[in-house]
């Protein structure tokens, strides 16, 4: 069985083989492609964006690179692909290959797996966001003509792509109950597939120990965007110093914190403008570390130093940083957004709090902070739970059933 995998991004192991710099996104998927790639009978291909087209092969799977809707058409010919697995829907290439294969009458061999969904995401992206910050420009949003309303917009258009592939095909692949709720309103007569995620290599390899980390120190995978929510934590901090006053935020991304001047005014966006007012609003320079970008490796260390991982999202479907904190044992707190409940347990794995409520927020992380014996719980349930939930072999099995099934089906058109 062939199956064409189309990718947002390029795989680590094409990305070497091309002499390119190795991506810090697609490390999951990097870890499934090797596991597919042992099964007999699926020779797997890979299709991802590329400043032109290329073709090759590496560790043992084949690639094609493309930049228009004609080279995408090529990769699928020349595949000759059984199954056509689009990841992701946040981009018009998503659409364009749900139009091909239907003008190749290959549509029912067409799935696509749901990561978020920017046409519901677009409705929860100013959360928490002042007017004057969403409608405002940085010197840098002015240069680039963006800003948090502009990025709103910009999701809103492309939900329209996203429908229109979801639209396009009758299979899909999800996890949670709110991506099965959400697809099912775009396009009722798809057929649901469910298989969870497998999570990228390192996260299998380590475990947390309370004994082993810098004690009151919290992590935040990401901050770059409103939608991640690090405005939240910000709000919640002035709490939690009350209790602990020598508690420690870390995240990645660039430092807000030494950007001035105008040099920093042409790096910083309007929302990191914000972040920065509020840690000068809170008193907090000497309390949030940035740690710019961190490749798989450097981001499971950062957990595993961490008294508590945070997810203060605004909206997610089952976040894989929520999933790495969990199968590593680091004592979670998270918002309840999305598909959140189907991966984690209130009280059992974790925390799950009110998203508009930093103040809650603030109270479960200072719940954990004051209870050695509340966090080994919640280290030892949360890595039980994720264990089950991203078993690479079971996930595998089930996708593979998943492409088995659908490569046996006729088209109807």
């Amino acid at each position: 069985m062939k199956v064409l995998w189309i990718c947002n991004v390029m795989l680590p192991q094409i990305a070497k083989d091309l002499n390119k710099a190795v991506p810090f996104g697609g490390g999951w998927m990097a870890g499934l492609a090797n596991d597919i790639t042992t099964v007999e009978n699926i020779e797997l291909y890979v299709c991802f964006p590329f400043g032109n087209f290329v073709e090759g092969e590496a560790e043992g799977l084949r690639y094609f690179g493309f930049a228009s809707k004609e080279d995408l058409k090529t990769a699928i010919e020349k595949s000759g692909a059984d199954v056509v697995h689009i990841f992701g829907t946040e981009h018009k290439h998503s659409a364009d290959v749900t139009d091909l294969c239907i003008e190749l009458g290959i549509r029912e061999k067409v799935v696509i797996s749901i990561q978020g969904l920017v046409s519901v995401y677009s409705q929860h992206y100013i959360n928490g966001i002042p007017k004057s910050v969403e409608k405002g420009y940085s010197l840098r949003d002015f240069i680039k003509r963006s800003n948090i309303s502009k990025g709103k917009r910009a999701y809103e258009q492309k939900g329209a792509f996203e429908k229109q592939a979801i639209r396009n095909t009758n299979h899909i692949i999800g996890r949670t109950d709110w991506d099965y709720a959400c697809t099912r309103q775009i396009n009722p007569e798809a057929t649901y597939h469910f298989c969870n995620e497998t999570l990228r290599g390192a996260f299998y390899e380590n475990e947390w120990g309370l004994d082993n980390c810098e004690k009151h120190s919290i992590f935040v995978s990401q901050c770059n965007y409103p939608i991640k929510g690090f405005h939240r934590i910000l709000e919640a901090m002035p709490l939690i110093l009350k209790f602990y006053p020598d508690a420690k935020l870390y995240t990645t991304g660039r430092n807000v914190i030494n950007e001035k001047g105008l040099k920093g005014s042409f790096k910083l966006t309007k929302y990191e403008q914000y972040l920065r007012k509020l840690i000068k609003k809170y008193k907090l320079e000497q309390n949030v570390e940035f740690l710019g970008a961190l490749d798989e490796n450097k981001m499971c260390q950062r957990y595993l130093k961490s008294h508590v991982f945070v997810s203060p999202s605004s909206i997610e479907n089952s976040p894989n940083s929520v999933g790495e904190a969990m199968i590593l044992g680091v004592p979670t707190v998270t918002s309840d957004v999305g598909g959140i409940k189907v991966l984690f347990n209130h009280n059992v794995d974790g925390f799950i709090y009110q998203a508009d409520a930093p103040y809650m927020l603030a109270d479960c992380v200072i719940k954990i902070f004051e209870s050695d014996e509340l966090a080994k719980m919640f280290s030892k349930n949360a890595k039980k739970h994720a264990s089950a939930t991203h078993n690479r072999e079971n996930n595998l099995k089930t996708m593979i059933k998943i492409y088995e099934e659908i490569g046996k089906m006729e088209e109807k058109y």
